[in-house]
Formats: structure tokens, sequence, C-alpha cells
């Protein structure tokens, strides 16, 4: 469990939710939106189903302003401090009464204007929608970790091979049936005790190829390094273990240290995720991962995600990061 001496973050109420540091990490804070609140947001924007904030891209953000509004108008500048925080960037998210996977296109638009409020979620190639849902079963023969239940989806940032700004990640837990197991992994990377290490190697900024499998529906290999620094000179991370394509013997073996020390950490989180809650967390400097599933012929969970880029605040990467 890690600790942040420079964070002093108490339980605060705002008109219309709660935050408060989280149980794993005072770096993870949590955010309670009440019942109450949550409810008159559904019903301010029951005229817009989620069909509609497809086809309308400017919806997305009328229902933030409808959302920031009931929680007067502290909601925006809050999220938009938190995430680019380095000392938290990181949060745990509750809306009160919304989790019944009946309720998943209320989910959806709540976690849109959510993310709305300090940003804007990229086309998700794998969806074809700004957002993406999908399941997780029992069996399964898809091309990559995301859907495979019963072995551990390894620590990694977003967006890696794609050519699209990055800057946050949105995870929604929509349904599970029959879990056990499975819980969300996280890593700071200033808890990371390895970081020193990897981050001053000369391979840290190798530029390197990354690619994706077909079902990401991406046609177009990106070159980036695994590390860059942000505006102020501190470490940033770009990688996925499963994407990234060594073009040497050097550049393989130092990718399977690096993997290896990153899964090996001590300072890494496992946080459970109740249904209708959802991880919001910086991805420059958070990585996040998946612990396997305990086998069973009905195990099922739903999620959702989106991803993009901040709107509201100053990026924390420099201009040159893929």
């Amino acid at each position: 469990m890690s600790n942040v001496a420079t964070a002093d973050f108490t339980h605060h109420k705002y008109q219309g939710f709660t935050l408060a540091p989280s149980t794993h990490s005072r770096r993870l804070l949590e955010l309670r939106f009440d019942e109450q609140t949550v409810k008159a947001f559904l019903d301010a924007t029951a005229e817009w189903p989620v069909q509609a904030l497809e086809y309308k891209s400017f919806l997305r953000f009328k229902v933030a302003q409808l959302l920031n509004d009931l929680c007067g108008q502290a909601l925006q500048p809050l999220l938009i401090k938190t995430l680019v925080n380095r000392d938290t960037g990181g949060l745990l998210i509750t809306p009160e009464g919304l989790n019944q996977v009946e309720q998943a296109e209320d989910m959806v638009k709540f976690t849109t204007a959510v993310a709305h409020l300090f940003g804007r979620s990229n086309f998700d190639a794998m969806s074809g929608q700004y957002y993406a849902r999908f399941v997780v079963k029992n069996d399964d023969n898809s091309d990559s970790y995301l859907r495979q239940a019963h072995r551990v989806m390894e620590l990694h940032n977003d967006g890696t091979f794609v050519e699209q700004d990055t800057d946050y990640v949105l995870m929604l837990k929509i349904d599970e049936q029959n879990m056990e197991g499975g819980n969300s992994l996280l890593l700071h990377l200033d808890d990371w005790e390895h970081l020193a290490e990897f981050y001053n190697d000369p391979m840290a900024r190798r530029v390197m190829r990354w690619g994706a499998p077909p079902s990401k529906n991406t046609q177009k290999d990106v070159y980036h390094a695994v590390f860059d620094t942000d505006v102020s000179g501190q470490p940033i991370m770009s990688y996925i273990d499963q994407f990234v394509q060594p073009k040497d013997f050097d550049e393989g073996v130092w990718l399977a240290s690096l993997s290896e020390a990153i899964e090996t950490s001590n300072q890494r989180l496992s946080v459970p995720v109740a249904p209708g809650s959802f991880l919001l967390i910086n991805n420059h400097f958070w990585l996040h991962g998946r612990d396997k599933f305990t086998a069973h012929d009905g195990l099922r969970r739903e999620l959702m995600r989106q991803r993009g880029y901040f709107t509201h605040a100053k990026t924390l990467k420099q201009p040159n990061q893929g």
C-alpha cells in the first residue's frame, strides 16, 4: 500500500458528492455521488438516449454541463485539478443507485458527463464509437488478453499504438456474474521502486515500433519511446507489453526486464471495483491492468472504456510524446 507524504487529502463534502482518500492509497481518491444527484441527472438528461450522444458529439458536453450544475459548479474544477496533480491523478467514482446491468445506458451517459467536464473521449476503433463496451466470459479465443479471464492482464498504459493523445483512461464496470478475483491493478510511476533504474537507461529513449492485433481495428504502426518527461521534467510512460515490437536482441531483452520489474513491484495496488463504479486515471503516470479470475462456467463481466485527451487543462506531456 502506498502513502503520499505531500498529499493532504481528507474527507470533503460538496454539493451532490463527497471526496476522500481511498483505503488502497492516498494517491487514489474516492468520489461518491449521492443518489439524489444521480437521479436528478438522469431526469435532466432523459430526452437524450446514448444514441443521441453518439450521433451528436456536442450533447456529450451538454450532459456534462448539467451534471456540473447539479454539483454547484464544483465538480469540473475538482476533476481538472485532481487528474493533472502528480500526487494523485486517480479517482474511484461511484454514482449511488446506478449499479444494475439494466441501467447500462444510464451508466454510459453518466460516465460521458464526467469525462467531458475535463476532456473529450477519443474515437475507439475497436467499437466504432467514442466508447467501447465488451464482455469477459469463462471461455475466450480472442487475440489479446483484454477478454481472457484466466490470466493477468499486465500493467500498461492505453493508447500506445494510436496517434491520438491519450491523457486519461476511464474504466466502468457494468455487470459481473459468478465472479471471484479480477481486481483492477494499478501502479503509480512515482511509487515504482525500479523507476530510476529504467528511466535512466539509454534504452528508455529509444524509439520503438508499436502495433496491434486485428481486433483493435488499427492498420498503422506508430513509433515512440517507452519513456518521456512531462513539462516539469518528471517521468511519464507509454507502454504495453503485448503490442511493442522489438527490432533486435537488445530491445527485446530490455523490454522483458522492464516487464518483470513492473509486474513484481511491491507498490502495485489491487482494487475491487463494484458494478456501476468506475476508475478514472491520468494515463501518463498511472499504469493499469487486471488480475485473473477464478474459473466458473457462468462467469460474465461487462466493462466500458473511454479514453481521450484533456481539454480544460494543459497536458503533462511534452509535444513530442507519442
